[in-house]
């Protein structure tokens, strides 16, 4: 079959298996010559560093947690489990860009003699930590590193069988705002209703660190964490302007639970001399970012101002400089005021803030986007699944089953 892209509400459906392995192979690439050279301090060799040798990855298959294990199997030579939840292609319809993603990167780290394993299931489930618990005491021993990267949808609780549901909306009044569409650069507004009843605690259910902690509990139970075990959940704060919708809404609810729950952890750890932590990163182009409202125009004015600024970062670059120059560089770790790692620091400069919010200020509903990187933004959205690359015919018939 020929495959196109097809997005309905900035929701990508299909994704190229050829693409996303180009994909994978791009962020392998910027890894490895930066990992045995680097002419920048920002992002230093990673040769003399102790970075972490294996390494469980929960959502390991898109975004922050595929470019995790990018990082740690190709920047330090890790063993790698990740788990996430993708749907498989079959004759007529492709997977998701995940599940090309993850088969990309096993086939790849094996080509170079690392362990990889990439398990789909659902990592709420009680059988499915189990079945990694196994996977780890066969293969690895032990994990020094394991990276909370979840982003879902719905969670089913262990005990009592009821489904929660996580939702994305303001909590108290309707939220209404500048927004814009990855299929138009023409600007509007968008309003999003408050949440009802339970909505904020299911979310905080789902995406809070409950399970992060249920994880943490059963590999600690089944002496699967070795000595000096970190662990890392990944979250974001941004400017006010996305506070309604984000910090002060139901995901942020969420959010301030999976620091709490950081702080739980740590203790938790301290007897074997592990740690545990919150990382704030940079606002991205991900599955679930692209899909959030507002957050595409606020993401267009601000890879425009670093870029020129030449501070832009992806996912890649994002994470390898956690790893090199705050959680493995064998120095003390820097921490916030409330205990949280701050990789968004190049996007959160008061340069760079005034003059995002600037060109907030020009933006005008039905009208174009003015002094944005529109492009850029739907450049890596398309990318990340697969399409958008120059060198890739997407022309030619393919198999959407073969990788």
């Amino acid at each position: 079959m020929v495959i196109t892209q097809k997005i309905l509400r900035n929701v990508s459906l299909t994704a190229h298996p050829a693409g996303c392995r180009r994909a994978v192979e791009d962020q392998v690439a910027w890894v490895k010559a930066h990992a045995d050279t680097s002419g920048s301090s920002a992002y230093p060799p990673t040769g003399g560093l102790s970075m972490p040798k294996r390494v469980l990855v929960l959502g390991g298959s898109t975004g922050y947690g595929l470019s995790s294990r990018i990082v740690a199997a190709f920047g330090g030579g890790a063993d790698t489990i990740s788990v996430s939840f993708e749907r498989e292609p079959s004759e007529t319809k492709t997977a998701t860009a995940g599940w090309y993603n993850a088969k990309a990167f096993d086939d790849r780290a094996k080509r170079e003699g690392l362990k990889a394993f990439s398990l789909f299931a659902d990592a709420f489930l009680d059988e499915t930590k189990e079945q990694v618990a196994d996977l780890i005491e066969e293969e690895f021993g032990h994990v020094d590193l394991i990276v909370y990267s979840l982003a879902s949808p719905l969670r089913i609780d262990r005990e009592s069988g009821v489904t929660y549901r996580s939702v994305l909306k303001p909590i108290g009044e309707p939220f209404t705002a500048l927004s814009v569409g990855l299929e138009s650069d023409i600007v509007g507004e968008a309003t999003i209703e408050p949440a009802e009843g339970d909505q904020a605690e299911e979310t905080v259910k789902v995406m809070g660190g409950e399970d992060w902690i249920l994880w943490i509990e059963y590999l600690k139970a089944r002496g699967l964490l070795a000595n000096g075990c970190k662990t890392v959940a990944y979250s974001y704060i941004g400017p006010e302007l996305t506070y309604p919708v984000y910090r002060e809404g139901t995901i942020g609810k969420a959010k301030e639970h999976l620091e709490a729950s950081a702080k739980t952890l740590d203790d938790m750890l301290a007897p074997i001399g592990g740690s545990a932590f919150v990382s704030v990163n940079k606002a991205l182009v991900t599955r679930a970012s692209a899909v959030i409202p507002i957050v595409p125009l606020y993401m267009a004015l601000l890879y425009r101002v670093m870029k020129e600024q030449g501070v832009h970062e992806q996912c890649t670059e994002q994470i390898y400089r956690l790893f090199s120059t705050i959680l493995y560089s064998g120095r003390e770790i820097p921490t916030d005021s409330e205990g949280r790692l701050r990789i968004d620091d190049w996007e959160m400069r008061s340069d760079i803030q005034g003059e995002v919010e600037r060109r907030w200020r020009l933006q005008r509903a039905g009208e174009p986007i003015k002094e944005g990187d529109l492009e850029g933004v739907r450049s890596e959205y398309d990318q990340i699944h697969g399409f958008g690359f120059p060198d890739i015919d997407y022309t030619m018939d393919v198999d959407p089953r073969e990788v």
